[in-house]
């Protein structure tokens, strides 16, 4: 098939261009600009590539038909924001017989009344990016059942992890000192008693599960589906095992939220915020069940994968993992 990447060069795309090379289609990858991808691979040089400023000609009602032109057989969407340019691209491609997967979030959810949480359950989602991605995943929906509507999918990965950038950490944050505590088996204060819950996903799962939709379109369209781990993990679970990357034991200290806020920058302690007040646990039985999904790494995997990039490459000071 024809493919065309919508964010072919970001995190997930570094994974996803090559699988789909490798499995025999034509790419077509879309970006920004002409920044390297992620992860070097021999398959690009097989790559079409198009700098494509999506905000720029989304504002000028031109993305969409610059899109439907390369007639693809399927268009994998990375970076749709906003339920307005998921409404401009599905307009441009109506009539085309374009098969369209997008890419939501768990967050889409609220909070959570039992886990795992399968996809039709607790849709009240709070802060923007949650909000915005479920509306894009009722659209896409009620697009798909349309007679003469677009054939879509929407995949929503957790805290997506790997080699290359920042990962979740047990504190539900970006904040390397915890890294760096927990290699040097100095104390971690966690908030509450550390029992709430992340879910992660490895960038390479994200792109086989983007691959399936693309080649088992007839068990997609018209359905959403997680796309994480097997399981999640509990704060203190997480904080325990990643002190043993080092040969520690973890030293685990335990408070309210205001004095974790307190021990931590704004920054950081908002993003933990949001992480422990949604406590993701997502399920993948649809996405198994129906298009195959098996997931590679589980949490802790993916996000010592992450840890190890950071060690190797100096992006955190911390010594290299056993």
């Amino acid at each position: 098939m024809r493919v065309v990447v919508i964010g072919a060069t970001g995190h997930v795309g570094g994974y996803l261009v090559p699988r789909l090379v490798d499995a025999g289609h034509e790419v077509v990858a879309i970006s920004r600009g002409h920044r390297a991808p992620y992860r070097e691979d021999p398959a690009w040089e097989r790559v079409a590539r198009i700098a494509l400023d999506r905000d720029a000609e989304d504002a000028a009602g031109t993305f969409g038909d610059r899109i439907a032109a390369l007639r693809a057989d399927a268009v994998i969407d990375m970076v749709c924001f906003s339920a307005d340019s998921a409404r401009k691209l599905l307009a441009a491609l109506r009539g085309s017989r374009t098969f369209l997967a997008m890419c939501g979030s768990i967050w889409a959810h609220g909070t959570l009344t039992a886990v795992p949480v399968l996809e039709h359950e607790d849709r009240h989602p709070w802060g923007e990016y949650g909000i915005g991605k479920l509306a894009i995943e009722d659209l896409l929906l009620a697009e798909a059942e349309r007679p003469d509507g677009v054939a879509a999918t929407v995949l929503h990965p957790g805290h997506i992890s790997g080699p290359g950038w920042p990962v979740v950490n047990p504190a539900g944050n970006l904040d390397p000192a915890v890294w760096r505590r927990l290699a040097a088996g100095e104390p971690v204060l966690l908030p509450h008693l550390g029992l709430e819950t992340l879910h992660h996903v490895h960038a390479d799962d994200v792109a086989q599960a983007f691959q399936l939709a693309v080649e088992r379109q007839d068990a997609a369209v018209g359905r959403a589906f997680h796309v994480v781990s097997e399981r999640a993990l509990t704060l203190r679970g997480y904080a325990e095992a990643a002190a043993g990357w080092w040969g520690r034991e973890a030293e685990l200290e335990f408070g309210p939220f205001e004095r974790f806020a307190a021990s931590t920058s704004d920054e950081h302690a908002a993003a933990t915020l949001e992480h422990i007040g949604h406590s993701p646990s997502a399920s993948v039985a649809a996405a198994r069940d129906r298009l195959g999904y098996a997931p590679r790494f589980t949490s802790l995997e993916a996000a010592r994968d992450a840890v190890e990039w950071l060690a190797e490459h100096g992006e955190v000071d911390i010594p290299p993992l056993r």
